[in-house]
């Protein structure tokens, strides 16, 4: 069978399912396991389709945005490690910024360091880092309902006037190509911002959001060091000369 025609097949495949095991292609298609390998990962690199675990799945380009709460429910296990292990990078004295999101939050309760200041722009921050009694300083803006994050010119005019040891963000997506990416193309620029503004960078991300695209790009990939929990190898091959990333365990 002839290179297109087993793309035609698989495309259509997810077209039907959504997601599919890398069998389920070997079927379809009566090919080899190692050939679907080589044609998922074309057809990944053509923006056509995302690698996961054992198979492959529709890629779509997302504008919408879960709710904080939404999120909060999703992947705790693994936010908790990846968190847990950001929070150890914070050494005494820093000046750090924390993105508005779940494993932004998590991260406050395991940080040891003294004498740390931290920036944010995230509503949902607040009640934790003032039971920590940790200095905070929030940027002014316009409150986004969903995440809760502080957007538009406001957040960008206040985050101007710092400059941070290490800043942690959190994204939507990482593609090796098309980088970390958000929904909302104001909250992309606050991000963006803070990277630029920041010695060191953080992506905290698990593993979900890898090889996904949504709407608005923030950085390419090499622009942070990324911490996710300890997930399979073979997701993580593309990404492999393009960045850092660091894989943390339970």
């Amino acid at each position: 069978m002839l290179t297109l025609e087993r793309h035609r097949i698989i495309l259509e495949v997810l077209a039907q399912h959504e997601i599919a095991k890398i069998q389920d292609f070997v079927d379809a298609t009566s090919s080899s396991e190692s050939t679907i390998r080589r044609d998922l990962s074309q057809l990944e690199e053509e923006g056509k389709l995302k690698r996961v675990h054992g198979g492959a799945s529709l890629l779509i380009q997302k504008k919408d945005e879960l709710s904080y709460s939404e999120k909060s429910t999703k992947n705790h296990e693994e936010k908790e490690q990846i968190a847990r292990y950001a929070a150890s990078l914070v050494q005494d004295g820093d000046c750090i910024y924390l993105d508005a999101g779940t494993t932004t939050n998590k991260m406050i309760n395991y940080i040891e360091a003294r004498d740390v200041t931290v920036v944010t722009n995230g509503i949902t921050l607040l009640e934790n880092l003032l039971e920590r009694n940790i200095e905070t300083y929030l940027v002014g803006g316009f409150i986004k309902n969903k995440t809760r994050a502080l957007i538009g010119r406001g957040a960008l005019d206040g985050l101007r006037t710092y400059r941070f040891d290490k800043c942690f963000l959190g994204v939507n997506g990482i593609h090796p190509d098309y980088g970390f990416t958000t929904p909302d193309p104001e909250e992309a620029m606050v991000k963006a911002l803070a990277l630029n503004l920041s010695q060191n960078r953080y992506v905290l991300a698990d593993e979900s959001k890898f090889h996904e695209v949504t709407f608005a790009k923030i950085a390419d990939v090499d622009k942070a060091i990324v911490i996710t929990n300890n997930i399979d190898h073979e997701l993580l091959i593309d990404f492999s000369d393009k960045t850092n990333i660091k894989k943390v365990n339970a």
